[in-house]
This record gives C-alpha cells, sequence and structure tokens, in this order.
C-alpha cells in the first residue's frame, strides 16, 4: 500500500495518505476501460434522430398517372422514394441506445482507470478543498498553485460542494465531480485528477465493502 504526498492550496505537502493497491494498484486489459467508456458514451445518446419514410412525407396521396398506356414507368405516389421529395429508405428512426454493464464490469474499469492515472503521476491529492462562496479567482488561484493551469482536470470531491462546482464551471476544461458519480470515462477524459483527502478515504472505504 504505497503513501502518497497530500499537499495544500500551495502545492506544499501537508502529510501523507496511503493508497490501497485494491483502487490504485489495478492491472487488468485495456479492454476493460475501453468496453466502460463505450457503454458510458452510448447511454448518454438520446438516440431521437428521424427521417421521413414514404409514409411520413406529405403529400402524394394521389396517383401521379394512369397505371397503363402512358409510356411512363408505373407510379402510385409522388412521394416515392425514386421521386424528388419522396421519403427516405431505412432512414434512422429514433432508437434507445442504452444497454447494460454489469456492475462488477465498471467498478473494475473504475480501478484500472484511476490505477493507469497512478502509474502515470497524474494525481494530486489535496488536504481541502472549500469555499464559503463561489470565486473562479480563488478556484484559478488554486489550480495554479498546484501547476494544473491550463490543463484538463477533474476535481473529485467527497460530496456535493456548490462553492467548489459553481467556481469551476467557468473554468474550460475543469469538471467536478463527487466520488460517487465518478466513472472510467471521466478520470480517462481529463488529463489530471485533483482528489480530496476525504474523497480518497471515500474509495479505500467503498473498497473494503
Amino acid at each position: 500500500m504505497p503513501e502518497f504526498d497530500i499537499k495544500d492550496k500551495n502545492n506544499k505537502p501537508v502529510g501523507k495518505i496511503s493508497l490501497p493497491d485494491s483502487v490504485f494498484g489495478v492491472k487488468t486489459k485495456d479492454g476493460v476501460i475501453h468496453n466502460a467508456i463505450v457503454n458510458f458514451l452510448a447511454n448518454q445518446r438520446q438516440g431521437t434522430h428521424a427521417t421521413k419514410t414514404k409514409g411520413l412525407v406529405s403529400g402524394g396521396g394521389k396517383k401521379p398517372w394512369k397505371q397503363k398506356h402512358t409510356g411512363r414507368a408505373r407510379s402510385g405516389s409522388s412521394r416515392s422514394p425514386l421521386w424528388r421529395g419522396g421519403g427516405t429508405v431505412f432512414g434512422p428512426q429514433p432508437r434507445d441506445y442504452s444497454y447494460s454493464l454489469p456492475k462488477k464490469a465498471r467498478r473494475l474499469a473504475l480501478k484500472a482507470a484511476l490505477s493507469g492515472k497512478f502509474a502515470d503521476g497524474e494525481i494530486i491529492v489535496i488536504d481541502e478543498l472549500a469555499f464559503d462562496k463561489p470565486r473562479t479567482k480563488e478556484m484559478v488561484s488554486v489550480l495554479k498553485g498546484l501547476e494544473l493551469e491550463g490543463k484538463s482536470t477533474l476535481v473529485v470531491v467527497p460530496e456535493h460542494n456548490e462553492g467548489v462546482a459553481l467556481s469551476a464551471r467557468n473554468i474550460p476544461g475543469v469538471t467536478v465531480k463527487r466520488v460517487t458519480d465518478l466513472n472510467s470515462y471521466d478520470v480517462a477524459a481529463h488529463a489530471r485528477l485533483l482528489m480530496t483527502k476525504r474523497a480518497v478515504e471515500v474509495l479505500s472505504e467503498d473498497a473494503k465493502k
């Protein structure tokens, strides 16, 4: 169980914390993370795309010309897919793209993603992160002090904090997540992870269950 430096807002070490191997030392195949990310993105799709088929396009109720003796090909509707302004053949229709992934697979993918970030030195643990009221300037100052300015950063907090969430929402590339809402996609999509000490402790407690 490796020990990790806990830093304050000025990037100075203020203590140590043990990171459990069951969360930050997991080795698995890349396919586990890939499957979880594909599942996450599929579940985000609204699936509201639609095209009009022959039966949905307005008009075309009357047969353009009689069936025989005109010298033309037979035609039953001016809204046939063969005609300009006609319906679409086999076009996309509203559908549900979501599908379920086993809970164990999702948890394993998250641990693998966190382990990868830890192995690459892309995790910073801060003693605490809280603001009395929303102030973007203070959040920018914290990120700058931790050398995270300009880097896509996932801020992981133990519970919802309105001050932190509102202070970070206008900073490009910065996302705030509760530790209980953490997923492998968010971890992989950001270059750095900024976790509070309490958030790491919550992850460690969950790993023991």
